[in-house]
């Protein structure tokens, strides 16, 4: 699999509140541009929308250290989504059949591995973001 190598960085941080405010804040130039449900649009999905809300509820699930930990890669996987042309791993979701999960693999600009998960639904073909996370 070719993994998408970014000109961002990791957020920098060590306490979750810290990490948080610098994707809100990120998050907020995204969330401004449009009046209704926040997006991104996907070279490799050939502009079609990516919309970012289930992210933040699975992020909400997750424990605060394992969010602090993913959420270090906002703006990286941001630019993976919006710049992107390589295949990602394709899969049926395993729970649910109506479902497809695209993993794409990048790189950060200090060299560290991570995978953005999108998933797209059969039927409608709406695409969420759903994950991002570290390579172990």
């Amino acid at each position: 699999m070719n993994a998408y190598k970014t000109n961002k960085k990791k957020i920098s941080g060590s306490s979750y509140k810290e990490v948080n405010k610098a994707a809100e804040r990120i998050f907020k130039i995204i969330k401004s541009r449009t009046k209704r449900t926040p997006y991104i649009r996907s070279k490799y999905f050939k502009g079609q929308k990516i919309f970012l809300n289930i992210f933040w509820r699975h992020l909400l699930d997750k424990r605060e250290n394992d969010r602090l930990r993913r959420l270090k890669f906002f703006d990286c996987a941001m630019d993976l989504i919006r710049n992107t042309t390589y295949e990602p791993t394709t899969k049926e979701n395993p729970n649910k059949r109506s479902e497809v999960l695209h993993r794409f693999a990048g790189i950060t600009s200090n060299n560290e591995i991570f995978y953005v998960q999108i998933k797209e639904d059969k039927a409608s073909g709406r695409k969420d973001l759903l994950s991002m996370f570290p390579e172990n």
